[in-house]
């Protein structure tokens, strides 16, 4: 597979879930994780043998064993989305509401 086979092929993917609802950004997420993992896998292969501390169960061989609804599944005990998202807005609005606080600026030596 060439290059230029290779973007098409990626494209078409990426009109596909577009299709479907998701948008490109999203797309382009999921896909730099996988290729992360992916990269992390090989380095921890020969000739390079590196630890790439990435958790059993969420490392590549284990996500190429699923197929279909598995890949979908989330972790039970990650909170949703949506109090996630709650939580950071609530955060930022106190963040926004305090004071900033200033690092003191260096005394200038006169010369």
């Amino acid at each position: 597979m060439n290059t230029s086979s290779l973007i098409q092929k990626v494209w078409n993917f990426c009109h596909t879930l577009r299709d479907d609802g998701v948008g490109y950004g999203d797309y382009l997420e999921q896909l730099t994780y996988l290729l992360f993992l992916k990269m992390a896998h090989e380095y921890a292969q020969e000739p390079y043998l590196r630890d790439t501390h990435i958790p059993k169960g969420y490392d590549w061989p284990h996500l190429k064993t699923k197929v279909g609804e598995p890949l979908e599944a989330q972790d039970p005990t990650d909170e949703p989305a949506s109090v996630l998202l709650a939580r950071i807005r609530a955060e930022r609005v106190e963040r926004d509401k305090s004071p900033k606080a200033r690092k003191p600026r260096a005394a200038k030596e006169s010369a």
